[in-house]
């Protein structure tokens, strides 16, 4: 995260300590990429409503409900899979009343924009289920934007508001009226708080440029490969960022394993091995920010 995503502005991050039961109601710019920038920063695990589609293959499904996702469903994914929506809702609403923390993204859809769609009716109707049970329950709006959709070495923006109470967002007795006032105040949260990230002018140092130069050597046969392949697989879609983030996530630790491996055949010294490999994540961190910095000015 600190090689794909450079520099980082949390707003109020003391609510990043924030337990369950706690309703974490985000914008979509970015595909997944934008849940795990709001997990990896949370104390507290997270569990994540997520496209059924992605759902379909049984391994498929074992893997993201390891990794706390829940299957929702929207029209395009097929109008004879929105009745599995109701277990979203139970589930989620069941895990909120064992004090978890639950993220859904509001918009239902993610389009690289940060202008806002209209919000879906699925975090109201997993709130107003708690309410109902009598279970207390806050509800905190977030925002992630970015400079940059497909840049590498990019800038993030986290933006969390302060939790309301739940009871606050459905004050009717009338299920329709509570959907309607409490998407209306999240839409104005959450639109209030959405700033795209500035890139500041910095000046970049001299002795930064060797050790960027090694690093950009280093790593610019396993990127160029990874991002052609990336690319022509995303191509017309909003998974580019998401997918980069996680090859790269995977197949980087097993490329330094190899290369550890391959560097021990040749018999090279301990000492000398462990600085190579610890050297390289930092090396690539010199060369992302050298490159940041150098095309910005």
């Amino acid at each position: 995260m600190r090689i794909f995503c450079v520099n980082k502005e949390i707003i109020h991050p003391q609510y990043l300590e924030q337990k369950g039961p706690l309703l974490l109601v985000a914008n979509h710019p970015n595909s997944f990429l934008d849940a795990i920038i709001i997990a990896a920063h949370f104390k507290e695990p997270i569990h994540f409503l997520a496209r059924g589609d992605a759902f379909r293959k049984p391994w498929h499904n074992r893997l993201l409900r390891l990794l706390h996702m829940i299957p929702i469903y929207r029209i395009s994914e097929g109008r004879e899979n929105l009745h599995k929506n109701e277990y979203a809702i139970e589930r989620s609403a069941e895990l909120l009343q064992q004090n978890k923390i639950v993220l859904i993204f509001i918009e239902g859809i993610c389009l690289h924009t940060h202008s806002l769609q209209p919000f879906k009716k699925g975090a109201a109707r997993i709130a107003l289920s708690v309410i109902k049970a009598q279970h207390p329950l806050r509800v905190m709006p977030v925002t992630v934007s970015y400079n940059s959709f497909t840049a590498f070495g990019k800038h993030i923006r986290l933006h969390l508001a302060e939790p309301i109470e739940a009871k606050q967002l459905l004050p009717y007795e009338d299920d329709a009226k509570n959907f309607q006032y409490f998407n209306e105040r999240l839409y104005q949260q959450i639109s209030g708080i959405i700033q795209i990230p500035r890139v500041s002018q910095t000046h970049y140092r001299i002795p930064l440029a060797i050790p960027a130069l090694i690093g950009f050597f280093l790593h610019i046969p396993l990127y160029t490969l990874i991002k052609k392949a990336v690319y022509a697989k995303t191509k017309g879609t909003v998974f580019f960022d998401s997918v980069m983030f996680g090859i790269l996530l995977i197949v980087y630790p097993l490329y330094l394993i190899l290369l550890t491996i391959l560097l021990s055949m040749l018999h090279v010294k301990s000492s000398i091995l462990l600085l190579i490999i610890l050297l390289h994540p930092l090396l690539a961190y010199c060369a992302v920010q050298y490159k940041i910095t150098r095309n910005h000015n």
